[in-house]
């Protein structure tokens, strides 16, 4: 393995990159997309799979170790399986992962498992196929979990399902994703609404972990489970007797960010050390113009200069990023 290079001012080691493919999405999520239609970006400010290759193998030089494919929606793109199977043979990276909202998952289960992905994240919302419609705008949620379903039975592990607790919307429904992880080793994930970019959110009381917390705790006893090296920001329990686990994501309730090991590449090849923040290297310009691979780790390492001790976003949200998060890659 490499030596570690990605380490900032905070002592902060930083090996997970997260990837944003493509800023297309089949989805129109009412906390993603604005009424007024954000235009694409044209494919040629979109990072060809070679470039963003060359990237992770600059990265891993440097002591990158954990990648994760994100959009937009990853699997709209062509020839991402194929991108995904030269990916996973990549020397260095121990963990390579995916995040999907599921659309495609039943269809193509197969290409994603022969492509080397063993771990899956899916943004589910709901479990309401009328409010699935109408978070998403489209009439999903049975393929989806259809899809959720055979990825478990051909041992994909773990299994991620990620709900943006969102009050007036799904306020009603922490159990219900909670109890799923009596009936499966799933991993929930509850995260707070962040106000990035524009959307079709009103912004109101936000409903934030430690009353998703209280709500879940009629289910029984959240014990706590212990981090491995290659976890995110989640706190881990288990509830007593449980198959699976919960995760709570609190960026805005309770700040991650002195734990925070990653660095994001968004799909317009710009380099950003922090989700919540809009600064980012340009790789795309200076691999366009015949670069090095000296000058991408010189990137790399200005991002890592560049990242904050801390984000701008409270609960009061006083904060705003003003990039959107299709692009940004969730």
């Amino acid at each position: 393995m490499p030596k570690q290079k990605l380490i900032d001012k905070y002592n902060r080691h930083l090996n997970y990159l997260r990837i944003s493919i493509t800023d297309r999405c089949n989805l129109q999520c009412i906390y993603c997309m604005p009424r007024d239609l954000i235009p694409r970006l044209p494919h040629s400010d979109i990072l060809s799979y070679e470039e963003i290759l060359r990237i992770v193998r600059v990265g891993v030089s440097l002591g990158i170790s954990k990648v994760r494919i994100t959009g937009g929606e990853p699997l709209v793109r062509k020839g991402v399986y194929d991108f995904l199977s030269q990916l996973s043979r990549i020397d260095g990276l121990c963990d390579i992962a995916l995040t999907t909202n599921g659309v495609f998952l039943k269809d193509n289960i197969e290409k994603i498992k022969a492509a080397g992905i063993k771990r899956i994240n899916i943004s589910l919302d709901t479990l309401n196929k009328n409010k699935y419609r109408e978070i998403t705008g489209y009439d999903r949620f049975d393929h989806v979990w259809e899809g959720i379903k055979i990825a478990h039975e051909m041992g994909f592990d773990p299994i991620k399902l990620n709900m943006v607790a969102l009050n007036g919307v799904n306020e009603n429904e922490m159990t219900d994703f909670a109890a799923l992880s009596f009936s499966y080793p799933f991993h929930i994930r509850f995260i707070e609404y962040m106000p990035i970019g524009k959307s079709r959110m009103k912004y109101g009381p936000l409903l934030l972990v430690p009353e998703i917390k209280k709500r879940i705790n009629v289910l029984g006893k959240l014990v706590p489970v212990t981090k491995d090296i290659h976890d995110g920001p989640a706190e881990r329990y288990k509830l007593e007797g449980a198959k699976g686990e919960i995760g709570f994501i609190g960026a805005l309730s309770h700040h991650f960010c002195n734990k925070c090991n990653r660095l994001r590449l968004t799909a317009s090849g710009q380099l950003r050390p922090c989700l919540l923040s809009d600064h980012q290297e340009d790789l795309r310009s200076i691999m366009r113009k015949g670069c090095s691979d000296t000058e991408i780790s010189e990137i790399f390492l200005a991002a890592v200069r560049h990242k904050p001790s801390d984000h701008n976003l409270s609960i009061n949200h006083t904060g705003n990023v003003s990039c959107q998060m299709s692009s940004i890659g969730g």
